[in-house]
């Protein structure tokens, strides 16, 4: 199982404080990541400041192009896997994202992986197209379907109810042919356009046993749709992480962040039947027991922890965390998973 760091892109105001991250120390905390053993980033997507966050700070967020943040990652790394968690479908045309995603994994040598979804913030898909109507689950659809033509096609057309284009001939195609696409949101839909069109399943803040249950039912339904899943299907969902010395210290650390104010902002949609049991959901605790959750998610059938969230106020908390998560979570746990295991004599 691998690990990801949940990057500043689009998050003060949000999961962090406002200021938190000036755009050196956003991609100082990428580098740092690679140093540790991370092994991928993942940036976020807002075009605008939700309303709950104008009214909580009188400063502007710095909402960071994902694209571009990620573009200058991979000049500054070798190793490391770059991601959105997620792009927001409705905000930008097709061929544009086929187009920046293509580069950005040609420029990194095949590191890219484009997470995407319909947005946890419906006023902002809303302030795009004021006045027309939406459906954001129909029209995310048509993107992915029209995504993979221009991915696989020399000359694409699409016309459906949102997506429409004509004649495109999209290049450079992905670096190995084939870009990873991961289908973000614990919802119905998300998990159906995971069985029918994507490389993978994005969620965020569910027990094993949710997880588990969402892979089985994401299976039954490609099977259905008579699709055969690839072979390396990810299942790769988002938490924060809240390290302490005990899991009590680490809950009472958490509540007192900025992450948790989002989480809890989140409760009437992307985390609707998500908001108890904060440690079951998360990785909240002890080293030894976030470690234990470690290895519990990956029985569950997980194969990326994606852009995990530090629950912290400020860019030094987050570094000291990240530490400590490197050194007394990633590190053993890559020293004991099973491919790591010395063969028998």
């Amino acid at each position: 199982m691998k690990f990801g760091l949940g990057v500043p892109t689009g998050t003060e105001g949000m999961m962090y404080p406002v200021p938190y991250a000036d755009p050196d120390q956003a991609i100082m905390l990428a580098v740092e990541a690679e140093r540790l053993g991370f092994d991928s980033v993942w940036g976020n997507d807002h075009v605008s400041t939700q309303a709950y966050v104008r009214a909580e700070f009188s400063e502007a967020p710095r909402f960071y192009d994902p694209y571009i943040y990620l573009a200058f990652v991979a000049a500054e790394t070798t190793t490391l896997e770059l991601a959105t968690a997620i792009t927001v479908m409705s905000f930008r045309h097709p061929a544009i994202v086929a187009k920046q995603a293509a580069t950005l994994d040609q420029l990194s040598h095949g590191r890219f992986i484009l997470g995407v979804g319909i947005g946890a913030y419906r006023e902002e898909t809303e302030s795009l197209w004021p006045g027309k109507p939406l459906h954001r689950g129909r029209q995310a659809d048509e993107f992915l379907q029209a995504l993979e033509l221009l991915f696989t096609k020399r000359r694409a057309s699409y016309d459906g109810e949102f997506v429409s284009f004509t004649d495109i001939e999209s290049y450079p195609k992905p670096y190995r042919g084939r870009l990873p696409v991961l289908s973000g949101g614990n919802a119905a839909g998300s998990k159906e356009r995971a069985a029918k069109y994507a490389n993978g399943w994005l969620p965020a803040v569910l027990t094993p046993d949710e997880i588990a249950d969402g892979v089985t039912e994401i299976r039954m339904t490609a099977e259905q749709a008579g699709r055969e899943l690839p072979e390396d299907f990810e299942v790769a969902p988002q938490f924060s992480v809240g390290i302490g010395a005990t899991s009590q210290a680490a809950l009472e650390a958490f509540e007192a962040t900025q992450l948790f104010t989002h989480m809890r902002s989140l409760s009437t949609s992307t985390l609707r039947d998500q908001q108890g049991g904060w440690l079951d959901r998360n990785l909240i605790g002890s080293p030894a027991e976030i470690l234990d959750k470690v290895h519990a998610y990956a029985e569950s059938g997980v194969t990326t922890l994606s852009g995990l969230l530090f629950g912290c106020n400020t860019v030094e908390q987050t570094l000291d965390a990240m530490a400590d998560f490197a050194e007394n979570v990633i590190a053993p746990y890559k020293k004991s998973a099973p491919h790591n295991a010395a063969p028998e004599a």
